[in-house]
């Protein structure tokens, strides 16, 4: 390890050089489940790159996420022969910006914005992959068809062209449980939207509080709910339609996204069906509001939140046991697949040359992503990564989740501008809860995003 200057921000970073020893492996080549015949094809296809430089800029920093990367980027070295360096910052987002506009950048750029990209894209700061890495998401990721879009700007003439691939996803369409609640009151995961509504009704009958919903985040406070509506958006509307509302194409204030709005009031909105009564939701801190799944009795039997919330769970928690998740259902009655929210990171070439390119390549090879899934906090959408290497069963049950995709979509909110998907859309969500009407809500939100044209 040692400190390198990137585009003149130092930053620490690592220089896997070529050869790398059997000891930098974290998992020995050739034992367990990985895909070794895949990476040895990689390598026997990418020869005469030894003793290349690659560098890359990306969100990882410091700890877990890093540390688990530079795992991944081992193999990368050892099968091509091209010495790599890494780095990152707090401001990593606005230093990839200005590397870009200073002609200084990594030749890779890893990012979680696509908003940010595309703007990066239409001032000429990306190189475009071409049809070829195009038709390989199209063919190989579950949902390929999302994650083109995903990857595809306008260039700054104005034609849309793709410029990213998809590595590392993120997974929001869950519900968390109590197994052994269920159980007890006898009552069986649901299958589909119109289930999950019989059971909410059912859970009310019989005396018990299905939901937990809590919006507190301090100052960004009402995002929990944001995701709510995303997901409902997905399952009541088309993806078409979600991308329009996204970029305003579709107004806020249309009856579409009020339907929405109406549908989590559905849940949100009623005393009976959440904790501490519908005046709670919007003052409960997203951290704890899961704590009720735990409480004896239970103070509620489900929970609306993104994969990373077993972080606030109890300590000794056991997953797979003392709490579960299922996939936040569709419905039944309208045909529109399996959709999956989620969020994730996009890798872009900034700085084109061979080295870039066969690491584009290299991450359609199922070894970049089972070396990350293998450890934690990695979940994958290339279909042939064997979902055998996870972690642990609630990496590879969440993967699953995201391999049956038929749409994927990115959180909405961060698609937004910013004074909209981290602004009015949070604060109006709390109005929402608060009393005003979704109709109130929407003008108010559309009103905001008018105001910024």
């Amino acid at each position: 390890m040692h400190k390198y200057l990137l585009a003149g921000v130092s930053v620490i970073a690592i220089a896997l050089a070529s050869g790398a020893n059997a000891q930098d492996f974290k998992f020995p080549k050739g034992e367990g489940a990985f895909s070794w015949d895949a990476l040895q094809t990689f390598a026997d296809s990418h020869k005469g790159l030894e003793g290349q430089k690659l560098t890359i800029w990306g969100p990882w920093r410091e700890g877990g996420d890093q540390e688990q990367f530079l795992t991944v980027l081992a193999y990368f070295t050892d099968a091509t022969g091209i010495a790599v360096e890494y780095g990152s910052s707090e401001n990593y987002e606005q230093q990839a910006q200005i590397d870009a506009a200073a002609g200084s950048p990594a030749n890779v750029t890893i990012l979680p914005q696509p908003g940010l990209l595309a703007d990066m894209a239409s001032k000429g700061y990306l190189v475009p992959l071409g049809d070829e890495a195009r038709q390989f998401v199209l063919d190989n990721h579950a949902a390929g068809e999302s994650f083109v879009s995903l990857g595809t700007y306008n260039d700054k003439n104005g034609n849309a062209t793709f410029y990213a691939v998809p590595y590392k996803s993120d997974l929001k369409s869950l519900v968390w449980y109590s197994p052994d609640n269920f159980a007890d009151a006898g009552y069986e995961v649901p299958q589909t939207f119109e289930d999950l509504q019989a059971l909410t009704e059912k859970m009310v009958a019989d005396g018990n509080t299905p939901w937990c919903i809590g919006l507190g985040s301090g100052g960004a406070t009402g995002w929990p709910a944001t995701d709510w509506v995303e997901d409902i958006m997905l399952r009541t509307q088309s993806p078409e339609d979600y991308d329009a509302w996204v970029s305003n194409d579709l107004k806020f204030n249309d009856p579409k996204i009020v339907e929405a709005l109406e549908l989590f009031g559905w849940f949100a909105k009623d005393d009976k069906k959440v904790a501490g009564g519908a005046a709670a939701v919007g003052t409960t801190d997203f951290r704890e509001s899961p704590l009720g799944l735990f409480s004896v009795p239970p103070a509620c039997f489900m929970h609306h939140q993104a994969s990373f919330i077993p972080s606030f769970f109890p300590e000794g928690t056991v997953l797979g046991e003392d709490a579960d998740f299922f996939y936040f259902p569709a419905f039944a009655g309208k045909d529109l697949g399996k959709p999956v929210l989620g969020a994730g990171t996009l890798a872009t070439i900034t700085k084109d040359s061979g080295a870039a390119r066969a690491f584009i390549d290299f991450l359609g090879n199922p070894i970049s992503n089972e070396i990350w899934m293998a450890q934690s906090g990695f979940l994958s959408t290339l279909k042939s990564a064997n979902v055998e290497t996870y972690g642990n069963d609630t990496l590879k049950g969440e993967g699953q989740i995201l391999l049956q995709a038929t749409t994927f979509r990115f959180d909405g909110s961060d698609l937004m501008p910013g004074a909209v998907g981290a602004g009015s859309f949070w604060t109006g969500m709390v109005d929402f809860v608060g009393g005003k009407s979704a109709r109130e809500v929407a003008d108010q939100i559309q009103a905001s995003w008018d105001a910024i044209k």
